[in-house]
């Protein structure tokens, strides 16, 4: 059988038509005596100093949601964005003496781990711990080593504060303090000392001299490890994303009480303030803290009502907490945004600490 000669086939040749490739024997698209121009010079310093497109800097997110990292809106990305980021984005230049190298959402729970092992946190003083690296996820997976950030110059550092502002807004993160800040970066090192020393494989002379870490590792793992990992092991992608995730809901969780508490403090200072019973000044304050006040939902077993508020009055257990078997007292804005006390009977109802 003879096959058909393509170049002179006419479907061939209809098809090098409309790709304005010439027909055998009509010459070549590609001339055999090319003329050589110069490069074009380059472009005036004016023009490099211009900011690009903005239409190219935006990212797009597996949510469907687009950030644009010239003008990031705190309402841009959604939690699991930031989690899928923070876990496929690496530490130490994404090496390691392990099968899968460091992610940032591992190390930002670490650093969280040190922080509340030092001490209970507020939520939010928890969410500015675990949220401590979020730009670099939304860069787009950046995490440059530290000695390497100075030469990124001044426009790095301006973009990377434009998104600091845009996480801050978004999850309500206090101001650092003085104090704060200095606790936050001692946790900081110590997980990086560790980390340089368990997980990149540096030793503790090499720290030292090349790393200039000063900090002495410590040898046990903050973090629990996944089942059927070690300790120190850096964990895939999803289980990083997964164990981010499940903080960070925890957190925001914690923050929502605390913000319901902030608005029932000043209700019940009002409520004290104009009472003359002396029973009501010695009920337990609300502060406005998740850290000191019992936050509670207590529903009927019979469904007829239900309460979220916080636990003033009752007797209490042996460890000094209320107990929430016995009868209590709640106060509550739910029924009354004047805010009123509920006697709650624990024998009789559902009750949730939240």
């Amino acid at each position: 059988m003879k096959l058909p000669d393509f170049l002179r086939f006419e479907p061939f040749n209809r098809l090098r038509d409309q790709m304005n490739i010439p027909r055998e024997g009509q010459g070549s698209i590609i001339e055999s005596n090319p003329q050589v121009e110069s490069p074009p010079p380059p472009p005036p310093a004016a023009l490099l100093a211009l900011p690009a497109p903005k239409g190219r800097a935006y990212i797009l997110l597996k949510s469907g949601n687009r950030l644009d990292l010239l003008d990031p809106q705190p309402d841009a990305w959604t939690d699991e964005d930031l989690a899928i980021g923070l876990s496929r984005t690496y530490r130490w230049g994404g090496h390691s003496k392990w099968p899968l190298p460091l992610s940032v959402a591992q190390h930002s729970l670490t650093v969280l781990a040190l922080r509340e092992a030092e001490g209970p946190l507020t939520a939010r003083e928890a969410l500015r711990e675990l949220l401590h690296d979020a730009t670099e996820a939304l860069f787009g997976g950046f995490d440059p080593v530290a000695p390497l950030r100075p030469h990124l110059g001044p426009d790095f550092a301006r973009l990377d504060a434009s998104l600091q502002a845009a996480v801050d807004r978004r999850y309500r993160l206090p101001a650092w303090t003085e104090l704060s800040y200095a606790q936050h970066k001692h946790a900081d090192r110590l997980a990086a000392a560790s980390e340089a020393l368990h997980i990149v494989g540096w030793t503790r002379e090499e720290m030292r001299s090349s790393l200039e870490i000063g900090l002495e590792p410590i040898d046990d793992d903050p973090l629990f490890p996944p089942d059927g990992m070690r300790n120190w092991e850096p964990w895939p992608p999803t289980i990083a994303q997964a164990m981010f995730s499940k903080r960070l809901a925890q957190l925001l969780a914690r923050a929502a009480v605390d913000d319901a508490l902030a608005e029932l403090a000043p209700a019940f200072l009002r409520l004290i303030a104009k009472t003359k019973s002396s029973r009501l000044h010695r009920l337990q304050p609300v502060t406005g803290n998740s850290l000191k006040d019992k936050y509670v939902f207590v529903e009927a077993h019979d469904g007829s009502g239900a309460l979220e508020g916080v636990v003033v009055d009752g007797p209490r257990d042996e460890d000094g907490d209320f107990d929430l078997e016995d009868k209590f007292t709640v106060f509550t804005t739910d029924g009354n945004r004047e805010g009123e006390l509920i006697i709650c009977n624990g024998a009789n109802c559902h009750v949730e600490i939240l």
